[in-house]
């Protein structure tokens, strides 16, 4: 099943705090979900492997640590997956990033895909689905199936909060792929928005409603 980890860095609560705060401004929001996707990215690479080099200082040859040529890919869901991008490239600016579109079906609430595109070698990636929410579970689920589906095989979850509804969809559907979030929140209301949540996080990020 897959592993829940949050995020309880006082840095990342802090600023997840603000985030939270409906009096947060667009600007300040924005750059408040960029740091904290920075603080996260420093998390979620915690496992990455090492190998030993050799290099000179100005005074000494040394034996360093350097990452083990991991090929990493960011794959945000459109459109507030976005938001978190930059942030993460700040840490891993070598890293590839893809797109997931999906829309909600008005008639069936079922994502639809809508416009995918990927690194051509996503199979040898380990890839960061990004969603600064996980509600209902049903767009993060679909973005998974829909990588598994073009070869991808080591996967990741990474949101700023999650819902536990949103959290047992992905334990459900996809129990090899671990989530990784700044915290868990109560429920999902009747129009499901997480509570007490943040809002609507895209509307959030680009000012719109």
């Amino acid at each position: 099943m897959s592993r829940v980890y949050v995020f309880d860095h006082p840095l990342i609560q802090h600023k997840l705090t603000f985030i939270r705060d409906k009096h947060t401004g667009t600007k300040e929001f924005r750059e408040l979900v960029d740091e904290v996707a920075t603080l996260m990215a420093y998390e979620i690479t915690r496992d990455m492997p090492l190998q030993d080099v050799t290099i000179e200082t100005p005074v000494a040859q040394c034996r360093a640590k350097m990452i083990a040529g991991k090929k990493v890919g960011l794959i945000p869901i459109l459109r507030a997956g976005l938001g978190m991008v930059d942030g993460i490239l700040k840490l891993i600016p070598a890293a590839k990033v893809g797109h997931v579109g999906l829309y909600r079906d008005p008639e069936t609430l079922k994502p639809v895909e809508y416009y995918v595109k990927l690194p051509s070698d996503i199979e040898e990636r380990d890839l960061i689905v990004i969603d600064p929410m996980l509600a209902t579970g049903g767009s993060a689920a679909a973005a998974l199936t829909a990588l598994k589906q073009r070869g991808a095989k080591n996967l990741k979850l990474m949101c700023l909060i999650a819902a536990p509804e949103g959290v047992k969809v992905i334990q459900d559907e996809h129990p090899d792929v671990d989530i990784f979030v700044a915290a868990v929140d109560d429920y999902l209301n009747d129009h499901g928005y997480i509570v007490p949540g943040l809002g609507d996080a895209g509307d959030r990020l680009y000012g719109t409603k």
